[in-house]
């Protein structure tokens, strides 16, 4: 059985922000969720942003002060990783190889919640996306905080540009449940 890109939810975000900021803690608590996993770059801070910022801090702070559970998920290494972590002191797994779901579920694993429970939230949808899915989480798609990219991820996100026009397509006609 074939499917056109428009039936493959696989590839398609459950929900579009254009940054972190849009996922407050009222929006996921209304949606039922008490965990977030978190991509570090490009969704939160640009690659070469090595600490989160006072505005970052202030957001993880809003989110756990709502009683809603964090940890990063990530491709980078993971000193990347620590040193971003440092002052957070969060659940992370770094090296995660999306889109395999290894990391994902090692975080679900973490938190001890249904998976209805928790949201990953990342910019990329062979990665991030594929992974969250691949877990059996809904997946929250952002726009890359970083608008200058390599030609590698150019070249990726023209790839993307189909499986996002679909979800556009899908919310606009009232289909966004799963």
């Amino acid at each position: 059985m074939k499917l056109s890109i428009r039936e493959n939810r696989y590839f398609q975000p459950d929900m579009m922000f254009q940054s972190i900021y849009e996922i407050t803690p009222e929006f996921l608590k209304k949606q039922g969720i008490k965990a977030v996993l978190f991509d570090i770059d490009n969704t939160i801070a640009p690659y070469e942003v090595a600490s989160p910022t006072e505005e970052m801090k202030a957001y993880f702070k809003s989110l756990e002060e709502n009683g809603i559970k964090l940890a990063f998920v990530s491709n980078n290494k993971k000193e990347r990783v620590h040193i971003f972590n440092l002052d957070l002191g969060y659940f992370y797994v770094s090296r995660a190889r999306k889109p395999f779901s290894s990391g994902v579920r090692a975080c679900i694993k973490h938190f001890g919640l249904p998976k209805e429970q928790i949201v990953s939230v990342g910019d990329q949808i062979f990665t991030d996306c594929l992974a969250a899915h691949g877990a059996g989480l809904q997946f929250y798609m952002v726009a890359p905080v970083n608008k200058k990219e390599s030609r590698f991820f150019r070249i990726k996100r023209f790839f993307e540009r189909p499986f996002i026009k679909a979800f556009k397509e899908r919310v606009l006609k009232g289909y966004n449940k799963k």
